[in-house]
């Protein structure tokens, strides 16, 4: 798509601690205003009983979700599915099954993987498929998830199949928020997050809801939509109870897709705060102020509300208090050319503090194979992943993002395509993570690249 102001439809249509936390000098920011309604306990109560009419599940309050990874729970773990042009996984492949629904689909696929976790933050290759099993990290947390009597929330803007949310069926434009995700709580408001790019997946937070209109909740097994053709990023992070609030405040500031009254997508539960926040989604911001919070892992959470018209990982670079920053995520028109430091944003947003360069990393490698990085396929593939680094060898941040470089610098079209959308932001500070993904995100055929 070229450029529509606002976009009627979604963009994508074509697809479709271990190191010493040093935080940026970027001053951490109250919660909007907007994003502080709770509504009358009584009309939570009252949706709490109605909940339990429709069957969900009892909370489990003795344990709470958790990223997992062989067998093992850690704080965070990250994971860049590869790209099915170098790195294919072929339909007959054995290790390929979906324990979640759906079918095994003969489209063009991959489901190799490389990953990271707190314990171990330098990115080496999965030994498994991914989503697909016990054995892989997203498989085994989704899992958990799934398969436990939790709270939770599902959202996405691509939702796939008979799913209506947002008061749209299949996609959702702007301005809604262009993310996508989960999140587990117990009933003490104890859980995680699982941030993921993927269309149409997950699409359903527990077995006693599964997805049932035959389109399947399996990477790999999802029926109408390829959504392992091109790279992808996941990432997973546990959560205290403040964290959850946080998160949820996120959530609604970035406009997310979800439906509180489909218990599919959500089973509300837990500390009355929670189920009071739970019922702000689904519903589009008027915010324009971003969320800039670090949760308790160390972990900063970033949030770009749809109604600032911004470019968003400037936005990021912003927030980070100016930090120079490399990213690959679905790069294509109407495509947010690469800025220097020195570089006018033409888009108003007199709050924000001034952003670093933003270059975009249009390929680049794993496994001593050169890989596309941009969006729209090509010969090396193509990727829809959202993915960045600092690059001024003085900070470390790794982050995994919701959107894409899609949109305007200004001063015209400010609205147009991303920029008018909202989406969620962890960054990492990790040194041997950031070293990690910056390798990662490094075109091998560039002399001396940086």
């Amino acid at each position: 798509m070229t450029d529509s102001t606002p976009d009627p439809a979604p963009e994508e249509t074509s697809v479709e601690p271990n190191a010493q936390v040093v935080h940026p000098r970027a001053p951490r920011k109250t919660l909007p205003r907007a994003a502080q309604v709770a509504w009358p306990l009584a009309a939570i109560g009252a949706i709490s009983v109605l909940a339990s009419q429709q069957g969900a599940p009892p909370p489990t309050t003795a344990t709470a979700p958790a990223p997992v990874v062989a067998q093992q729970e850690v704080q965070w773990w990250a994971a860049f599915k590869l790209n099915a042009t170098v790195f294919p996984t072929a339909p007959s492949d054995p290790g390929r099954s979906c324990p979640f629904g759906g079918d095994k689909q003969a489209y063009k696929a991959s489901l190799q993987y490389a990953f990271a976790t707190s314990q171990d933050p330098v990115i080496k290759a999965g030994q498994n498929l991914i989503g697909v099993g016990p054995d892989d990290p997203l498989g085994a947390t989704y899992a958990r998830m799934y398969n436990g009597a939790f709270h939770y929330v599902v959202w996405n803007d691509q939702f796939k199949g008979a799913i209506k949310a947002g008061g749209c069926t299949g996609e959702c434009g702007s301005p809604w928020g262009h993310s996508k995700g989960m999140m587990a709580w117990n009933d003490a408001g104890e859980g995680m997050v699982l941030q993921v790019t993927t269309p149409g997946w997950p699409r359903a937070g527990g077995a006693q809801h599964p997805a049932t209109d035959g389109v399947g909740d399996t990477l790999g097994c999802i029926q109408g939509d390829d959504d392992i053709e091109f790279s992808q990023d996941f990432f997973a992070l546990k959560l205290t109870k403040d964290d959850v609030v946080q998160v949820l405040h996120a959530l609604a500031n970035s406009s997310v897709v979800t439906d509180p009254a489909n218990p599919q997508l959500v089973s509300n539960g837990g500390p009355d705060d929670i189920r009071a926040l739970v019922q702000t989604l689904g519903v589009k911001s008027q915010s324009q102020s971003p969320i800039n919070t670090v949760l308790s892992s160390g972990v900063r959470l970033i949030s770009k509300p749809s109604a600032l018209h911004y470019p968003p990982w400037q936005l990021v670079s912003a927030e980070l208090g100016g930090v120079p920053l490399k990213v690959a995520n679905w790069w294509t028109e109407p495509a947010i050319p690469s800025t220097d430091a020195g570089t006018k944003i033409g888009c108003p947003a007199p709050s924000l503090p001034t952003p670093g360069a933003v270059v975009n990393v249009t390929f680049g490698q794993w496994d001593g194979k050169r890989m596309g990085l941009q969006g729209g396929g090509g010969p090396l593939g193509g990727n829809h992943g959202k993915i960045g680094v600092s690059s001024d060898g003085v900070h470390s941040y790794a982050i995994f993002g919701d959107m894409n470089q899609q949109g305007s610098l200004g001063p015209d079209r400010c609205n147009s395509s991303q920029n008018g959308r909202g989406g969620m932001f962890f960054v990492v500070d990790n040194a041997q993570l950031a070293a990690s993904v910056s390798q990662l995100l490094t075109d091998p055929s560039t002399p001396n690249p940086t």
